[in-house]
């Protein structure tokens, strides 16, 4: 059977398992069992046990339910609710300033909780009813709700990153550093546009005067531990003296030390935070395992090899498939949630990404750019349904409101495209 054949059946077999109802992971995993079998037989079965034990004890993806686990801990201790507050009177004098608190708390939150979905709700449970109540246009509290918790999988630490890095065999410490400046650059693209835009309309968000005389030293402390925990996560692993999955261990042990010393993490809160990140833990482990059953059906079909070959027989240059390349997750993000996308796609695409001659580092920065677009892109969006549910508003008026930020994403990864060292200063500076 030729990789092209593989490719139509694999496609066709994963799209009608998703019609018809099964989990990703499930669909995933039968199509790579499947196509195993049609190209080998049984002889390869063994390796699929192979695969289960190397993922499941892999070092680096213990580090996903550490870091699932600490974010679970931050937004169940009260941290979170006591940082949106400091930085909300710490931005309140600004023009549309609970707005820009939106994209500052999105961005902390989801970058501790690595779900843009879990904070663009924690979020958007405190924030949608107070910026109604101070008069804000629900185009810019509904829109810097859906931009801004998109921009936490692309500030470390992130789990699609770690997913990433462990497909494409990069180092997960290089991916993690090679997101820091385009997500910080992403947040102030997101704030320029409201600054921007409420200038141009101030009757969009009314200034409030009871919060710029608020007390700025109070406010200052409440971010201090978020900031701090942040702080010392990734600044460990800058510096060296921590791997990522240890830097995971101690932010949690960190974010639990915070939680008792404010005396805001309850025993049922604790069992809640354990709760959810054990759940969320193994479903990212099932659909990863899963997921490279898929890899091993791809790389013995061909399908990669075979597809990067087409691709530099038809022309294509480095900037036109890039340009596919946002087309193509713009689509399938309107279907599928971002995890999936990325254990779905890299596969398939990452022999093309080196025929293209992408940085292979560079590229997961790019690849979770996109993952951040098709959470804003419609009837899937999941940040669309997440705002949706705190808010009650319609969802086409979430998708316009949100569609300046993703226009902002594409722009962005155009930008990535041009100056790559955007990405690739941090870790090239750590490495020299």
């Amino acid at each position: 059977m030729d990789w092209t054949t593989a490719l139509l059946i694999y496609g066709i077999v994963v799209i009608a398992l998703l019609a018809g109802g099964a989990l990703i992971g499930t669909a995933v995993g039968f199509v790579g069992i499947m196509g195993i079998t049609l190209a080998s037989g049984t002889r390869l079965w063994p390796t699929f046990g192979d695969i289960i034990w190397n993922t499941g004890t892999s070092f680096t993806l213990v580090a996903i339910p550490l870091f699932i686990l600490m974010g679970e801990i931050i937004l169940r201790s009260g941290l979170a609710q006591r940082f949106y507050g400091g930085v909300a009177t710490l931005l309140g004098p600004l023009p549309a300033g609970l707005a820009h608190t939106n994209i500052v708390g999105c961005a902390a939150f989801s970058a501790l909780a690595g779900s843009t979905v879990a904070t663009a709700l924690t979020v958007g449970t405190v924030a949608v009813p107070e910026m109604r109540k101070r008069g804000y246009d629900d185009r810019i509290t509904l829109g810097s709700l859906t931009g801004g918790g998109c921009l936490g999988i692309l500030i470390p630490p992130s789990i699609p990153m770690i997913v990433y890095a462990t497909i494409s065999q990069a180092s997960v410490l290089d991916v993690f550093m090679a997101g820091i400046v385009p997500g910080l650059l992403l947040a102030l693209l997101f704030s320029a546009y409201l600054f921007i835009r409420v200038l141009l309309n101030p009757s969009l968000a009314p200034i409030d005067k009871d919060e710029v005389r608020s007390d700025r030293g109070r406010a200052l402390l409440d971010t201090l531990p978020v900031v701090l925990l942040v702080g010392a996560v990734i600044g460990g692993m800058y510096a060296g003296v921590v791997t990522p999955t240890e830097a995971a261990g101690f932010g949690s042990a960190l974010a639990l030390l915070l939680g008792l010393f404010y005396r805001d993490l309850t025993v049922k809160a604790l069992g809640a935070a354990v709760r959810n990140a054990v759940v969320s833990s193994c479903v990212v482990m099932f659909i990863t395992i899963n997921a490279q059953f898929l890899s091993f059906a791809i790389v013995q079909s061909g399908i990669g090899r075979g597809l990067s070959t087409t691709l530099a027989e038809a022309g294509f240059g480095p900037f036109a498939f890039f340009c596919m390349l946002i087309v193509l997750y713009a689509i399938i993000g309107m279907l599928i949630d971002g995890l999936s996308i990325m254990l779905l796609t890299v596969p398939v695409l990452f022999p093309v990404f080196l025929a293209m001659g992408y940085d292979v580092v560079w590229m997961g920065v790019i690849l979770v750019l996109l993952i951040e677009l098709g959470a804003l892109t419609p009837p899937m969006g999941l940040n669309l349904f997440a705002i949706q549910s705190v808010s009650g508003a319609p969802l086409g008026t979430i998708a316009r409101a949100s569609l300046p930020y993703a226009l902002i994403i594409v722009g962005f990864a155009l930008l990535l495209y041009v100056f790559p060292s955007i990405a690739l200063f941090l870790p090239q500076a750590m490495r020299g």
